[in-house]
């Protein structure tokens, strides 16, 4: 009986890792494993596609959560005896694969001769049975660290992506394809049943079709890595957390299906000096006891330079100036921006020549305000 090997084991990943984890597992391992990188080396190519089926199962929330309550029970089917309704979707899940529910009966009942133009429908003579329909690729995700100031005036990067694409030479179908000898073509195990139902050629998987020659270019596995430059434009004012989407980028379509999307997912990179919320930006500027005292123009550091702010005459700690206009853009809103809104703090001299520590000890003699005169239990 044909062992079978747990997917998270595969990937050398713990069966509560996140989606991202799976995917930096996945990436790591086909890299390693490629026919591209190991030619001729047999057991890489065994791994690699290991690695894929995978990959194909984890890296799809909705198939992870459907392999993690179901397991491997399909090979309860292939055994025969008694079974019950959800050891049936679970079957035909694990055999026909993890599209939606509908999709999977879709692939059953077609195979069986009960396709869309109703009962006793059957495929054209050679034509594909119905399982080899285009499937859109998965998406890939990949973060996108950005400066502050990238992610608040905007900026354009360039990548070089290395992704699995269809083979040319045999448009990933990994060699020349005969029809199954063991089925005929149909697709159908031939005296094996499940449930009362006849279930899918273990020959072929339920395709009607097997491989007789493997593709050259591919090594039978239908994908060669195709690398490209592409460029990524990051919009003035974007938030952590956007997803940036390139379409047709992403993983290889099945059957001729689209390819998938990469998306990025900015991730802004915290600011000595600036802090961002929402569309305004907050600093903190400190200011000299005098500029506090009697008041003061100076330069404030923004993201678009430098500007003026007025400081007026007995300002304190802590207290907030505004400057209109100074923020970050407002996407899709043109000129329009945020406010940048600045807290003073009043430093005082860290070094003090004796001519100024004589100036202030006689301004403290002068100066008989108390500070703290309205605080609570004040004199």
């Amino acid at each position: 009986m044909e062992q079978t090997v747990d997917y998270y084991e595969i990937l050398g990943v713990p069966r509560g890792a996140s989606q991202e984890d799976i995917r930096k597992a996945y990436r790591k391992l086909a890299r390693k494993h490629h026919p591209d990188v190991n030619p001729g080396d047999k057991q890489a190519e065994e791994r690699f596609k290991q690695i894929s089926q995978a990959y194909h199962v984890l890296g799809d929330p909705q198939r992870r959560r459907k392999y993690d309550q179901f397991g491997h029970a399909w090979q309860q089917a292939q055994q025969g005896g008694q079974a019950t309704s959800q050891d049936f979707a679970t079957f035909v899940y694990q055999h026909f694969g993890a599209g939606s529910f509908a999709e999977m009966f879709g692939d059953l009942f077609g195979d069986l001769g009960f396709g869309p133009e109703g009962f006793g429908a059957r495929p054209e003579p050679g034509g594909r049975p119905t399982r080899r329909v285009p499937r859109r690729g998965q998406d890939v995700r990949q973060d996108l660290p950005v400066s502050f100031e990238e992610a608040v005036n905007g900026a354009e990067r360039s990548f070089t992506l290395e992704t699995a694409d269809a083979c040319p030479q045999c448009d990933g179908l990994g060699g020349t394809l005969e029809t199954c000898p063991q089925c005929g073509g149909s697709g159908r195990g031939r005296g094996v049943r499940f449930a009362g139902m006849p279930v899918g050629c273990p020959r072929c998987e339920g395709t009607g079709e097997v491989v007789v020659a493997r593709c050259p270019g591919c090594r039978g596995t239908g994908e060669k890595l195709r690398r490209s430059r592409v460029k990524v434009k990051i919009p003035a004012g974007i938030a952590d957390g956007t997803p940036l989407r390139l379409a047709g980028q992403g993983g290889r379509g099945l059957f001729g299906g689209p390819n998938g999307d990469l998306v990025f997912t900015v991730r802004v990179r915290p600011h000595a000096f600036f802090e961002r919320r929402g569309d305004d930006i907050h600093v903190k500027l400190p200011i000299s006891l005098t500029e506090a005292a009697l008041g003061a123009e100076v330069s404030v550091p923004t993201v678009r330079g430098h500007a003026k702010l007025q400081v007026p005459a007995g300002s304190r700690s802590g207290q907030v100036l505004r400057l209109r206009g100074q923020g970050a853009p407002k996407v899709g809103q043109g000129e329009h921006r945020g406010d940048m809104y600045i807290e003073l703090v009043v430093a005082p001299p860290r070094h003090l020549s004796r001519k100024a520590r004589e100036l202030l000890e006689q301004l403290r003699d002068e100066l008989t305000e108390d500070p703290r005169a309205d605080l609570p239990g004040g004199p």
